[in-house]
């Protein structure tokens, strides 16, 4: 009765994971085609905004007299529409590289996109690469280009700031110039104009640089989990079956097993020392030690199979990871930005504060026992058995290093980035 009922399941499952696979198939195939259609009518939004209240001209406050309110909701509308264009063309660009496509009407799609785009390009680089300039200096954006240079080493060379001992020193302190400076940008004409631009180039950066980490981290819990449930185990049920050879993965879980079982009859005679259980018979102990063998059997089949399911799960989203970041290098750059900003922005005793707990943590004196456990779960999660030699070897080579990495960034970087910092660490850590 149980086999049938086994045999049944099994094939339900396997008939519905066909037609969800099926269906999977038939979406990513449609993938380009919706891609870029819902990019051609989010630009064909914009051109109709732009015909209806611009004068056929681009969305801005040069082309039409609207009042500050108003120009903020177009403006937003804008934004809006232009990262909607902006994520189905990269979702079509990368189905398009492993699907074949070609067709005029595609093509006529893609022409009207870039045309109505196009007007729109050097604004979306400001908000995309282009550094937050505080308040307090003059609201100027400047970018420098080298010939022959990649675009990563120009982001690079905007956003770290010259440390002031690099810069040369003139007749007067820089501070009075400093301030000058400001009085200057605060007393322009444009100045309440270049502070609302630079607040919205911030504001987008941050949502931007928020919405890919979360999305880094629940894209791949999402794949490793679905994967796991409705792809991996079930295949994995079929193919292994009942067979009772295949319990255990490794010595360690039958080690576990045995265990229960030992730990069982140990219960059994205790609960009888105790008359707290009938006298049984020893064909009714040994039925009972039986079934508590096929149960302990089970759940540890059960587990083999989590754990082989866990391994491939994983690699399907180190995968999905994988990919994110090899299609989100504007991102990637926004998130380096936003990053680079939180980090300056932290006093010298938040920074030192920081340094400390990260490596007391990590390669501190009791940072073994951390990475014990972490191995060990680890091991678990994917069947592996837990070598004690293994662990404690990694134990006392992996914390050394990190720790020597630590050391050589404190001594090459933080020392000309930060030397207030440096010498707050090094009162703390006395």
């Amino acid at each position: 009765m149980k086999p049938s009922f086994f045999k049944r399941n099994t094939e339900l499952l396997s008939q519905k994971l066909k037609e969800n696979l099926r269906s999977l198939k038939q979406w990513y195939l449609n993938t380009p085609e919706r891609a870029l259609l819902e990019a051609y009518q989010a630009a064909q939004s914009i051109r109709n905004i732009e015909i209806q209240h611009f004068n056929n001209k681009k969305i801005s406050p040069k082309s039409a007299n609207y009042t500050e309110n108003v120009m903020s909701y177009w403006q937003g509308y804008l934004n809006k529409k232009l990262t909607i264009i902006k994520v189905k063309l990269a979702e079509f660009r990368l189905s398009r590289g492993i699907i074949n496509i070609s067709n005029s009407t595609l093509l006529e799609n893609l022409k009207f996109i870039d045309e109505v785009v196009e007007k729109y390009n050097i604004k979306d680089e400001i908000i995309s690469n282009s550094p937050v300039i505080p308040p307090s200096q003059p609201l100027k954006i400047k970018q420098t280009k080298v010939n022959n240079q990649p675009e990563s080493s120009e982001i690079n060379s905007v956003k770290v700031p010259v440390p002031p001992f690099t810069q040369k020193t003139g007749a007067l302190p820089r501070s009075i110039g400093r301030t000058i400076n400001k009085i200057k940008a605060d007393l322009a004409p444009q100045a309440e104009e270049d502070f609302i631009r630079n607040y919205r180039i911030s504001t987008n950066r941050t949502k931007t640089a928020v919405r890919f980490l979360i999305l880094l981290v629940i894209v791949p819990l999402l794949t490793q989990q679905l994967s796991k449930q409705f792809l991996i185990t079930p295949i994995l049920d079929r193919i292994r079956g009942d067979n009772e050879i295949q319990i255990f993965l490794n010595s360690d879980m039958e080690v576990e097993a045995l265990q229960k079982l030992k730990s069982f009859e140990e219960q059994l005679r205790f609960q009888y020392l105790l008359n707290q259980a009938p006298p049984l018979s020893s064909e009714v102990i040994k039925e009972t030690v039986k079934n508590k063998a096929l149960e302990i059997a089970e759940e540890f089949r059960f587990k083999s199979n989590s754990a082989i399911s866990n391994v491939f799960a994983d690699l399907l989203s180190l995968i999905t990871f994988a990919v994110i970041i090899s299609s989100s290098k504007r991102e990637i750059v926004t998130v380096k930005l936003f990053l680079d900003n939180i980090v300056y922005g932290l006093s010298d005793s938040a920074k030192a504060f920081l340094i400390i707990l990260f490596t007391d943590i990590f390669v501190g004196f009791h940072s073994p026992h951390g990475w014990d456990v972490i191995l060990e779960t680890l091991a678990k999660h994917l069947g592996l058995p837990a070598s004690r030699n293994a662990i404690f070897l990694f134990i006392a080579t992996f914390p050394v290093i990190l720790n020597t990495i630590f050391k050589y960034w404190i001594f090459r970087y933080l020392s000309r980035l930060s030397p207030s910092a440096l010498a707050t660490l090094k009162e703390m850590d006395e």
